[in-house]
């Protein structure tokens, strides 16, 4: 008998695109189809709930927070075949080889993440695990300026774009970040 052939999924696109959303909405449709899911969040995305992926827009499913892609392999519940990461972006870069091995291991691997960070230029893990995944959804979001369509995400403070040399990891929602096309966004050098 040959093992069940596996698969990377990723979702990527700007904050307020529509990710989480997707990933969930996926998660459940594999739920309908009586497949075990299992869902792992970092532990640093505390923005919504604890235990649980949610969306900016409400959507919610049960997660396991995790401080690590080790922590992740541990907390792997057996039976599951379809395997949700939210936020890869803020894993340890170790999260690319647990992708694959999950997948070479015959399982559906949903990925979500920010593909560039509020600077505009690719964030952590993510590039690697798209290159590598089986197949790729950029969701694009709404520009708050212009109504166009969004690709990047700019990163507020006190109520001006954030300067390039900020901390690339702060964990925020729509107090401090914005969906920006390429023309409106901005990134001030000095």
């Amino acid at each position: 008998m040959s093992q069940p052939a596996g698969i990377v999924e990723v979702i990527t696109g700007s904050m307020f695109c529509g990710k989480t959303e997707e990933l969930i909405r996926r998660l459940r449709r594999a739920t309908i189809a009586k497949q075990k899911v299992q869902v792992f969040k970092p532990v640093i995305d505390d923005r919504y709930a604890y235990f649980k992926v949610k969306s900016h827009s409400g959507m919610d499913y049960e997660a396991v927070p995790v401080s690590s892609s080790t922590e992740l392999l541990e907390k792997l519940d057996p039976l599951a075949t379809v395997i949700g990461v939210d936020e890869a972006q803020f894993f340890d870069d170790g999260i690319i080889d647990v992708v694959n091995q999950l997948a070479d291991s015959g399982l559906r691997v949903i990925v979500t993440g920010l593909d560039t960070d509020f600077r505009g230029e690719p964030f952590g893990c993510m590039p690697l695990i798209t290159a590598k995944a089986d197949k790729v959804d950029k969701l694009t979001a709404i520009c708050i300026v212009c109504g166009e369509p969004a690709t990047r995400t700019q990163r507020l403070v006190g109520g001006k774009p954030a300067r390039y040399d900020e901390p690339i990891v702060v964990v925020g929602a729509a107090e401090m970040y914005e969906a920006r096309c390429r023309h409106c966004h901005r990134v001030p050098r000095e």
